[in-house]
């Protein structure tokens, strides 16, 4: 259970919370209908592995979609899966007749459950807890089970609700130690602070659940059916893949403002330094917005809206007109009209530095973040042409060599990363691509020019993912760059496109727009033949984590697509020769065996396996209070590690220094300061800068 994080404006919605599009007043069973054939239609035309519709894909399906709909086990009981059970094979039969029997039956049981479970919240945290008695709570829903009946139901939630408070309660007796004993308060006033505070934030959530429409929930039942396929095929409503254009290609059109809900408020909780709405000097954090009328129509009231639906209001095309509402902290309401622009998200894009560990030898530093592209503007932002130009910049430097980390970059355009491959290498293939019944074909570099050919490192880790993946493997089968990280990257080796359902869909028009699909197409593997699913690029040299002793990744994943390979095709490269790979492999393995932070990350990576097999939490105060003090102090220590400053020398290159020097946008100047605090920190940096340091002194 968790608050809805903040809306930008200009930015893609939190992943995995259902938003809806505004739909036209038609017969909703004849838009569902057409939904769900449509669906499995594209699917079993275009997914790279349809699925036979039998009685096998509707036990997987309802498993998985009862799972999801109750997976803390807070509103159903055993007599409500039983009413469902009967509907274990025959999923199958209502999808392909486009019926809904099993869903409106689940939903009718779920919102009864959810109304059961309202009065039992408020009974609850109505009285205190007793936090001497022993006993314990199970965290893991895969080891509850459903709820026997009522009684067991509420005694689920009396646990649960006890651990809410418990938790909240040594953390405010923690903070409170150091203030004079006059200022502490007691236990019990402690506690009535952590009820009430729990209480808030469970009719916060109740109220957003309230708002949910019937789309929305057909959209969790339908992802449900599309997530059997592989973890990364699903349904987007049409507002879906609008936020998904938006944090693919970095830039949207719209007011330039964060937002967020706050009860039946839409309330503003920040501004974007240089975005329209900060032009206009009539809007501040913290203001209120309640009504929206677009250019000079009649207002809105928005509120108790949601919050996507308020986002579908204010965003618009650039050069066009919205009026807000808006509430000023002293009560004053103010009509602000903003005039729509161009929002450039500038934390999407690339960006480099100059590091400086050995006096004289700037070794560069790229950060990209994924691998953006819009393809909707040809003169909007891509990542290879960005990338080239940071090179630029650091070859201006005369650095010796460079470092591209794509540590936590989670893919994104498969054009860009073939363009971006190339840039280190001559002309020659990239990756291969597989549809389901082609032969592969070779994705190929085809300009002779190399943008850079020195020394060249790949940082990756455990969420370095799809292109990200593409880049360090074709990079290592070239030998053209040492590829360091965690043990594995992600392991995400599919490819994956968007069909418009309006475009398939021939029936009545009146029922659109359905919505578009994203689903698996094709598979990549490497030059070499073998495939990144589930096993990943494995680097060349491997820097423990916090993750070291944890399966993580695609493997992880529901429904994952098997590894396979492929014949390999020839390469070779004259670039740049990495020369005695096994005294730069030896050198670090060295110094990480000898280096008090990277055993400490190893022994945290114990820590954090051990932890993570424990699923019970004591709900008696001493216990909680004695975990909850060996946790935080393994954190504290952890969190220490990063604290020192390990990198000597950290600088923007002269052409970004100069540009800083002259803005007026102080937000822009932070947020550079911000990041070369961060790297100037990174223990795992700092050793690649010695890897860096071992290939230009021993080649």
């Amino acid at each position: 259970m968790k608050y809805r994080k903040p809306i930008f404006l200009s930015v893609a919605m939190v992943v995995g919370i259902l938003v809806a599009a505004f739909l036209p007043m038609i017969d909703s069973t004849e838009k569902e209908a057409a939904l769900i054939q449509t669906i499995v239609n594209v699917f079993n035309n275009y997914h790279y592995q349809p699925l036979d519709i039998n009685d096998d894909f509707s036990e997987k399906a309802y498993t998985l979609y009862l799972d999801r709909a109750d997976r803390g086990r807070r509103w159903l009981t055993q007599d409500d899966v039983a009413k469902l059970e009967t509907f274990k094979t025959r999923l199958d039969d209502e999808t392909r007749a486009g019926t809904y029997e099993f869903f409106d039956l689940s939903i009718g049981l779920l919102e009864k459950g959810i109304a059961k479970s309202q009065v039992y919240y408020k009974e609850i945290l109505s009285q205190p807890f007793d936090f001497t008695a022993v006993e314990e709570v199970e965290m893991d829903p895969e080891k509850k089970p459903f709820a026997k009946n009522d009684q067991e139901l509420k005694e689920y939630w009396r646990k649960s609700l006890k651990y809410e408070v418990l938790s909240r309660v040594v953390e405010a007796s923690k903070e409170q130690e150091d203030k004079p004993t006059e200022e502490q308060k007691t236990k019990e006033q402690l506690e009535k602070e952590a009820r009430e505070r729990v209480l808030k934030l469970y009719d916060d959530w109740y109220g957003r659940m309230a708002k949910d429409r019937r789309n929305d929930k057909v959209s969790a039942y339908l992802n449900a059916i599309t997530s059997l396929y592989d973890p990364h095929t699903s349904y987007f409503e049409p507002i879906d893949k609008e936020n998904f254009d938006v944090s693919f290609k970095g830039s949207l059109e719209g007011i330039g403002a964060r937002l967020q809900e706050e009860g039946d408020f839409t309330k503003v909780s920040s501004i974007v330094v240089g975005g329209p709405a900060w032009k206009t000097k009539e809007m501040e954090d913290g203001d209120l917005i309640v009504k929206v009328a677009q250019a000079d129509e009649e207002p809105k009231d928005i509120q108790g809206m949601r919050l996507d639906d308020v986002v579908q209001l204010i965003r618009g095309k650039k050069g066009t007109k919205v009026r807000l509402w808006v509430k000023k902290k002293d009560g004053s309401i103010k009509i602000v009209p903003i005039i729509r622009d161009l929002i450039i998200i500038e934390e999407s894009f690339a960006k480099s530095l100059i590091l400086e560990n050995v006096p004289g030898e700037k070794i560069g530093y790229i950060y990209l973040p994924g691998f953006y592209a819009d393809f909707e503007d040809r003169s909007g932002r891509f990542s290879s042409a960005d990338v080239a130009r940071e090179i630029d910049k650091l070859k201006a430097e005369n650095v010796k060599g460079i470092v591209l980390d794509i540590r936590s970059n989670g893919g994104g355009s498969l054009d860009e990363v073939r363009k971006m491959s190339g840039l280190f290498i001559k002309e020659g293939p990239i990756v291969q691509v597989k549809s389901k019944e082609y032969r592969p074909e070779v994705l190929s570099d085809v300009d002779a020019s190399v943008k850079y050919d020195g020394p060249l490192v790949v940082m990756t880790n455990n969420f370095s993912a799809s292109a990200s993946e593409i880049l360090a493997a074709a990079l290592q089968d070239y030998k053209r760059a040492v590829i360091v990280g965690s043990k594995s990257t992600f392991g995400k080796g599919t490819v994956q496109r968007f069909v418009d359902l309006d475009r398939v869909f021939r029936g009545n028009p009146e029922v659109k727009p359905l919505g578009q699909v994203k689903l698996t197409i094709q598979k990549y593997y490497r030059v070499n033949g073998g495939s990144v699913q589930l096993r990943g690029v494995t680097p060349d040299i491997i820097l423990p984590d916090m993750y070291h002793y944890i399966e993580t990744g695609e493997r992880d994943l529901e429904f994952p697509m098997d590894w396979s390979e492929i014949p390999p095709v020839r390469v070779q490269q004259d670039v740049y020769t990495i020369r005695q790979f096994d005294k730069i492999k030896s050198n670090s393995a060295q110094r990480i065996a000898k280096d008090t932070v990277f055993q400490s990350i190893l022994e945290n990576a114990a820590w954090v396996k051990e932890q993570r097999n424990i699923s019970t939490m004591p709900l008696q105060f001493d216990a909680y209070s004695e975990l909850q003090q060996k946790r935080d102090e393994n954190a504290e220590r952890f969190d220490n590690l990063f604290e020192r400053e390990v990198i000597t020398k950290v600088s923007n290159p002269s052409v970004d220094a100069t540009d800083l020097a002259n803005t007026d946008d102080e937000s822009k100047k932070a947020r550079n300061r911000d990041f070369i605090a961060g790297v100037k920190k990174d223990a795992y940096l700092k050793e690649v800068l010695q890897i860096m340091h071992d290939m230009i002194t021993l080649n």
